[in-house]
């Protein structure tokens, strides 16, 4: 595996719609795991292949929900890697919430965006067999990000506003 070059503006792929992925290929099983090496490494919760200069429709996300010990202290939750390739969302909820967002291609803003707070996505996995994925809070806040990316949607479009964190801010990069 080899860690990949996260693109960032003003590059014009992220602003490019991507392509459907249409061959299998060991090439295409080398980018994804490049890919989960690059957002781990980065660290981020997400990526999707413009991000690393390829114009295609894939995504990678690794999240797990935190929880509260007995003593009220946070614990990381295990995290699940999901990989979809041609993701598209097929169901939302009619609720949305604000949320702050953070992109590894725009370094040092974060922003304010509103996102459907549960939805259903579908795709293929890594192997070309369909895929469903139900989520909603923060894990549909990321599945929305990544999938826009794929559409060279970024989130200052969608944002409400959009400011540079002060030193003491600790956001999640998306």
């Amino acid at each position: 595996m080899t860690r990949r070059t996260i693109i960032t503006l003003p590059d014009p792929v992220l602003r490019r719609k991507a392509r459907p992925i249409k061959t299998f290929n060991k090439d295409l099983q080398t980018l994804i795991d490049d890919m989960i090496e690059t957002m781990r490494e980065a660290p981020g919760v997400g990526l999707a292949a413009p991000q690393v200069g390829i114009s295609e429709r894939l995504i990678v996300v690794e999240y797990g929900e935190d929880t509260e010990d007995e003593n009220g202290e946070i614990v990381e939750g295990p995290k699940k890697l999901y990989v979809l390739i041609n993701p598209e969302i097929v169901k939302t909820s009619e609720e949305k919430e604000l949320g702050v967002e953070g992109c590894l291609s725009i370094p040092a803003l974060v922003g304010e965006v509103e996102r459907f707070s549960k939805i259903q996505v579908k795709g293929l996995n890594r192997r070309g067999q369909p895929t469903k994925v139900k989520a909603e809070g923060w894990l549909a806040r990321i599945f929305q990000h990544e999938i826009d990316h794929l559409d060279g949607v970024l989130y200052p479009d969608r944002a409400v506003r959009v400011w540079k964190p002060q030193a003491d801010e600790e956001e999640e990069m998306v």
